[in-house]
């Protein structure tokens, strides 16, 4: 048997830590010394303590554990714990880098690292796109990537059995609902010479007239697009120009690292 400081050691907690799981029952010595009080612990209770400080480590408070620990939970069923555990973490983890690219954005607002002088005045002409609509909460990147992310994704799925061959590069559409304060009508689009009689596969016909619009460059990761898309507004005010719809998303290149990603940006003139 090893006394309480050499499991410790062996099993890498401390023994404040054992103290406190046997006080709880989780965790009993094998022996306690009625004369000195001394703790004495056996190897096969390591495993005891690999499952305790597991379960801990998975987000479960110590009564959960204990619970667990009584219903004797076997390894496949920790292997079952620790896939949903680490899928939920990994979400987690994802959200909280989305959410801090939403900070860089706004401090990169406030410094004005985008020019509006960048703003180059286009002629758009009129174009047949083909698309999927949907709707979403608000302009808030919170409302608003989760649902461009799947919209383009099922775009490219009903593409690929469709009668349909992509003239130009993916464009997303943006306008408010006029029927609701703050949702947005989103679409995901590709131009195409579109066959009226051919399979669309669901996909929907969008015509756009030409119109002049207000154009910039955005280079870098698309959830950090807001600087840019603030210095179009800049340029409207110091112009005198009034903003028109849908403003438009044209991916010029999107190759693996978002980082290098090339976006022209286009707001139509009222």
């Amino acid at each position: 048997m090893f006394a309480i400081g050499e499991f410790a050691r062996h099993g890498r907690v401390s023994i404040r830590m054992l103290r406190h799981y046997d006080a709880l029952g989780l965790l009993r010595p094998a022996y306690v010394d009625p004369a000195t009080g001394y703790r004495s612990y056996t190897a096969g209770q390591l495993a005891d303590l690999n499952r305790i400080v597991a379960l801990k480590d998975l987000g479960f408070s110590l009564e959960q554990v204990g619970t667990m620990i009584a219903d004797n939970l076997g390894p496949a069923e920790m292997r079952a714990l620790l896939t949903m555990r680490r899928a939920e973490l990994e979400t987690t983890v994802a959200e909280s880098y989305a959410r801090l690219a939403q900070v860089e954005s706004r401090l990169r607002g406030l410094e004005g690292d985008v020019a509006a002088a960048d703003v180059v005045v286009k002629e758009l002409p009129a174009v047949r796109l083909v698309g999927l609509t949907a709707t979403a909460a608000s302009f808030t990147p919170d409302d608003i990537t989760p649902v461009v992310h799947p919209l383009c994704a099922e775009l490219g799925r009903r593409l690929a059995n469709a009668d349909v061959r992509p003239s130009g590069r993916l464009t997303c559409l943006y306008e408010r609902n006029q029927e609701s304060e703050d949702e947005v009508v989103v679409r995901a689009t590709v131009p195409a010479a579109v066959d009226a009689g051919g399979n669309l596969n669901g996909l929907e016909v969008i015509d756009q007239p030409a119109v002049r619009a207000a154009t910039l460059v955005h280079r870098g990761p698309i959830d950090q697009v807001l600087p840019s898309w603030q210095a179009l507004a800049r340029w409207f005010n110091d112009n005198g120009h009034r903003a028109g719809e849908p403003a438009r998303e044209l991916y010029l290149d999107t190759p693996e690292d978002p980082a290098d990603w090339v976006t022209e940006l286009q707001e139509p003139f009222i």
